[in-house]
Order: structure tokens, then sequence, then C-alpha cells
């Protein structure tokens, strides 16, 4: 890690996803699959990661800039974290450490200017099934489509969240803007809203943001799976989702990572 840090946050990790169906959030199945306890989400440590970020760029990051962060290690329920942001040309390299450990790892940049609209018709919208199926080979297939319901984000959803995270920037209820936390959340529901999954687990993402998402807009994810297979005994599936506003405009496009059959669990 270099020296020159331009941002640090210190947070006390909150697992805020204790009642998920993904019981990887759970004490007791997250010891059984070998953990000290229950995992707190990788959208969590996200946006941790992404307090420095804002706090250096503003919202112009959130209109135009982008992260990748990959997880290396669990964050805890109460742990002490640090989340640390150095240069790295123009842009900033970001860690996250948190017992002793480098938990996380990425970097977070800024366009020159902003970035063009994805082509909406090229991402069909696919509402999720009533009944969802178990996740499988079949069912993650590359090549399949996956939507999930309209969410609206509203003040108190916002404020709510910005508590659970413990974040201190002003920002977001300021101005009534969605935190990019919150938007990585809904792309794990293109997920759990279309299969039924056992303990399963977020690696990574890459995020390129499109445009600032505003508070009461209705929010979807249109994703299409680009791979599934088998790394290290693991079932990883990776797919390209695209956070679209009121079914018009375009707020994210992020490449997804998770381990949606451990090892452990096989």
């Amino acid at each position: 890690m270099g020296n020159a840090v331009v941002g640090r946050h210190e947070v006390r990790a909150n697992n805020l996803s204790r009642a998920s169906e993904n019981r990887i959030h759970d004490d007791a199945v997250a010891r059984r699959l070998g953990f000290s306890g229950a995992l707190v989400p990788g959208v969590e440590v996200y946006a941790y990661a992404c307090h420095p970020v804002v706090a250096r760029w503003g919202r112009a990051w959130l209109e135009r800039g982008g992260a990748e962060l990959r997880f290396l290690k669990p964050v805890y329920d109460g742990a002490a974290v640090v989340a640390t942001a150095t240069p790295e040309g123009e842009a900033l390299a970001l860690w996250v450490e948190s017992g002793g450990a480098l938990c996380a790892t990425g970097r977070a940049w800024m366009a020159a200017e902003a970035t063009p609209p994805e082509d909406l018709e090229a991402w069909p919208w696919r509402a999720p099934p009533a009944e969802r199926p178990p996740a499988s080979e079949a069912t993650l297939a590359p090549g399949t489509w996956l939507g999930t319901a309209p969410e609206r984000v509203t003040a108190a959803a916002l404020a709510d969240y910005l508590r659970g995270i413990a974040e201190t920037e002003p920002l977001y209820a300021a101005e009534g803007l969605a935190h990019p936390g919150l938007l990585l959340r809904l792309c794990n529901r293109a997920l759990t809203q279309n299969v039924v999954l056992g303990p399963w687990i977020h690696v990574g993402s890459t995020v390129r943001n499109l445009a600032a998402a505003r508070l009461e807009e209705a929010l979807t994810v249109r994703a299409r799976i680009v791979a599934n297979e088998d790394r290290k005994g693991h079932r990883v599936v990776e797919f390209d989702a695209l956070l679209v506003a009121d079914g018009t405009r375009p707020v994210a496009q992020v490449r997804h990572q998770a381990i949606w059959r451990p090892r452990q669990a096989a």
C-alpha cells in the first residue's frame, strides 16, 4: 500500500443481512462452512470503500466515475474496518482492511466526460418468475437474461441504510441520491429474485456509473449471465447488469461475480 493516503474511512462493520435468505450471513451456517461467523455482505464492504472516493470526487463520481473491487477475505459483524484510498496515477487504489487482514482491493476512477447511456433495446427487462427454480448450471446458464422487480429507494429507506453503514457523507441525504451500496445491492437481487440459492458469496464487482440515481425512482436491473464455471471447486456465476431508473434512464452498468455454490456446500 502506498503512503500518500488521500482518504481514510473507519467504521464498525454491520451485518445488514442477518435475516437474509442467504444463510452465509448467519453465524451457525457460516461456521459450518469454515468461517469464524456470519459474513458482512460484499455490497456493504463496497459501500465502505466508496466513502473516500465520494469524499474526493463528490457527485461527479456518481454520474461518470467507476470502481472495481475484489473481495479477498471475510469482514465480520462488529469488526473494525478501515477503507483507504491512495493515488494511482489519476485513479485511486482502494484497500479495505479488518482484523489485521486485507479484505478487499480495487481501484476507482473518473471518466474525462460523461459516458453515453446504454442502448436500452439491447437490454431487455425480464420479470422475475412467480416461482423461482433452484440455482443450477441450467438455470444460471450463460446467455440467460435476469430481471428484478421495480424498487423505489425512499427517503426513509436511504436514512436507514446510511445509519446501517455508519455513512457520514452528507451528499446523499442533502441531494436526494441513492447510495452506491444500495445500487450494488440491487444487482444481488438479479440472482435472488430469479433462482433459489443456498449459502452464496459475492466475490467482486466492476461498476461504471452513468448517472446519479435519485430517490423515489423505480429502479430495475436487467442482467445477462456471461459465465458459470468451476473455479477451484467453487461454482461461480458472472453477469453483466444494467441498472435503469423509471424504465428509461440507465444509471450504472455492473459486471458482478458470485460464488453461487461454495465448494464446502457441494
